[in-house]
């Protein structure tokens, strides 16, 4: 079974700074992209970040240089360093996943983590 653990939530003052780390475990031949999504009340989901394999990201627009994603490709792990932190960032953050179970010619399986509470106030 693969199986994603998030940690890093919490509470932190507008300005500050968060990290938050996935794990990817489990048996997958291989593993695409990984990336972090939220989703605040009243919002629909949206991405935050992503990185391919290869290390190429892409952020959300309203991340605007403060937010990094990187990823640890022989630990399956993604890390998003999160600075200048505002109140609307406050969001259930989730980890996702593209992997593929027995080989790359089949189609690739997403999962998503059970999510982690971020919340930005004073």
């Amino acid at each position: 079974q693969v199986q994603l653990v998030e940690s890093g939530g919490g509470l932190v003052q507008p300005g500050g700074s968060l990290t938050l780390s996935c794990a990817a475990s489990g048996s997958m031949f291989s593993v695409g992209g990984m990336g972090w999504y939220r989703q605040a009340p009243r919002k629909e989901r949206e991405l935050v970040a992503l990185i391919t394999s290869r290390g190429s990201t892409n952020y959300g627009d309203f991340v605007e240089g403060r937010f990094t994603i990187s990823r640890d490709n022989t630990k399956n792990t993604i890390y998003l360093q999160m600075d200048s932190l505002k109140p609307e960032d406050t969001a259930v953050y989730y980890c996702n996943v593209m992997y593929w179970r027995d080989s790359q010619a089949g189609r690739p399986i997403t999962l998503w983590g059970q999510g982690t509470q971020v919340t930005v106030s004073s």
